[in-house]
């Protein structure tokens, strides 16, 4: 899974490439990409094997509101925004027992740095928490030695890193990957 995961975002990676992406200088454009209120994607999520042994599956979304039309850096095109969603992943399995599941959910609150550096082309970045809660997790079964059920409330780090292929300037396809999840979806500027 982790082989495929990477050559997915290679390829994405080398498909944002200055000579395929058909080089143009939007970077160094400040403020020179579509202004929007919020930003709605759905997207199918995979999640890590943490302490699961299978890796998840799921569903989910994220809004982002834009709070600094022109970035952290005046010289380049770039824009901040608070991004918060929920999203549903299923686990199968567990490394100390193979019959349990749980699923989670999880709440990103992140602050989403983006970078408009070509045409159709933009990159973000998301520091932030999540908050996450697990129903139908299944404990250790009696009599196998576990080191410790999963928790099934709490808040941990959250760091994404993505890319967008915007199709006009409304719609873009959608890549994040990261942790705890990499999604895939489409992002509708309104």
């Amino acid at each position: 899974m982790t082989r495929w995961l990477a050559g997915l975002l290679a390829a994405a990676l080398w498909m944002g490439s200055p000579s395929v992406a058909g080089a143009d200088d939007t970077i160094k454009h400040p403020g020179d990409h579509p202004e929007y209120n919020v930003e709605a994607e759905p997207h199918l999520l995979l999640g890590w094997d943490n302490v699961y042994a299978a890796s998840g599956y799921g569903l989910g979304g994220r809004f982002s509101i834009p709070i600094v039309h022109n970035g952290f850096v005046p010289t380049i095109n770039n824009s901040v925004a608070i991004s918060f969603g929920l999203d549903w992943i299923h686990y199968d399995g567990c490394w100390f027992h193979g019959n349990c599941t749980a699923d989670y959910f999880q709440f990103p609150v992140v602050m989403q740095w983006n970078f408009f550096v070509a045409q159709r082309w933009s990159v973000f970045g998301e520091p932030g928490i999540l908050l996450f809660h697990g129903i139908n997790v299944t404990d250790c079964p009696s009599g196998v030695a576990c080191p410790g059920n999963p928790r099934v409330t709490g808040i941990e780090p959250a760091i994404y890193l993505g890319g967008r292929y915007h199709f006009s300037d409304k719609a873009s396809l959608t890549m994040r990957i990261g942790f705890p999840a990499f999604s895939v979806g489409v992002s509708f500027f309104l």
